[in-house]
């Protein structure tokens, strides 16, 4: 039976209604994105760190007596100065080394050495490395002019970096006074994930999405953020104490390659054998080479440790985050990229894992 008119008018008039409100809600949303997304970094940051410290304020309310606000107040006052010693020294050690590093080239007493003879004979690169080497140990101003252009570029891209650390790390310290408003009614922040994810993924799956990505953040911020800063203090002190020339800018290396999850002997072991070949082998080298060799595969013992409490997320996906992270929101994106993407990664596979499993297919076409 075929609708009449009026029915037609009705169907049309609450399509329109529905497409209507669709828009509006739609501009509402947009224009609500573009007034928070300033902000978006920030809260991010608050919240992986509300996250992360929050197991400590629950382990604090029995000797405090539940103070929730004091509490927090003072796990990110504890914080603040955990943090702020070793970035002090840090800023201090990289500040010396760029300062040490132009008065070197000023006084124009910085010379390379030449290279041997049998460099030359090196394999594909070999004539070309010894040819730039030579120019190099002989006249290195007209090679730096030369290569002026890219030395510029680079340059830039270097204060870029040390610009991008400063604001990152001006975000992160405001990041931690949120953390810490979020902590004190971290109770009610818990209820309210769970009635957001209820309210998406229906109630039967609201809760368990939730403690998912409780532990899914915890897990990454503790066993890849915190390893790599971890590295970073017991290195970086090690190499000011030895006066190991750029000690800051090699302390700051070791913690982006960790958070990129590459292995911290990739600066540890050039510098004990620069170590090693200026100093002699003595009782100071000895130690200093085994320590910082010892530090420097710190991660394998911890990362078992804090990364595999309960969650397992693949090294390539936090690898892959930490360099997304930092292509898209440069060096606070290297911090927060790893996380997110590992709790995306998590949710899609409880995602995919959801649904009834063909076991009769699976058992058939075992490899």
């Amino acid at each position: 039976m075929l609708p009449t008119p009026t029915t037609r008018r009705a169907l049309s008039r609450e399509l329109l209604d529905v497409l209507i409100r669709a828009g509006l809600v739609a501009v509402l949303a947009v224009f609500c994105f573009r007034v928070f997304v300033p902000f978006l970094n920030l809260m991010v940051w608050a919240l992986i760190l509300a996250i992360t410290l929050y197991p400590l304020q629950v382990r604090l309310r029995r000797p405090l007596a539940g103070k929730d606000g004091l509490i927090a107040t003072l796990i990110i006052l504890v914080a603040f100065a955990v943090i702020l010693v070793p970035t002090y020294l840090l800023g201090v050690a990289v500040g010396n080394s760029i300062e040490r590093a132009m008065a070197v080239f000023r006084s124009g007493s910085f010379q390379i050495p030449p290279p041997a003879e049998s460099v030359a004979t090196w394999p594909i690169i070999g004539q070309r490395l010894f040819d730039f080497w030579t120019q190099a140990s002989t006249d290195l101003t007209g090679l730096a002019q030369k290569f002026a252009p890219q030395l510029k570029e680079a340059g830039l891209v270097l204060l870029g970096t040390v610009t991008g650390l400063g604001a990152g790390l001006l975000v992160f310290f405001l990041a931690l006074v949120v953390a810490g408003i979020l902590m004190a009614y971290g109770e009610k922040g818990y209820h309210s994930a769970i009635q957001i994810a209820s309210r998406i993924s229906g109630p039967e799956n609201g809760p368990q999405i939730a403690d998912l990505c409780t532990s899914t953040i915890r897990a990454v911020a503790q066993g890849v953020v915190g390893i790599a800063f971890i590295q970073m203090l017991l290195i970086g002190i090690a190499f000011i104490v030895m006066g190991i020339p750029g000690a800051g800018l090699l302390a700051l290396a070791v913690l982006l390659i960790g958070i990129m999850q590459l292995p911290a002997t990739l600066i540890t072991v050039p510098v004990i054998i620069f170590v090693i070949v200026t100093e002699g082998a003595n009782m100071a080298t000895i130690i200093f080479s085994i320590y910082v060799f010892v530090a420097g595969l710190a991660d394998n013992v911890l990362k078992p440790l804090l990364l595999g409490r309960g969650v397992a997320v693949p090294m390539p996906v936090v690898l892959i985050g930490a360099l997304g992270g930092m292509v898209t929101g440069g060096v606070i994106g290297l911090f927060i990229g790893p996380v997110m993407l590992a709790v995306g990664y998590k949710l899609f596979w409880r995602w995919v894992n959801d649904q009834p499993q063909p076991e009769q297919y699976l058992k058939q076409n075992q490899p």
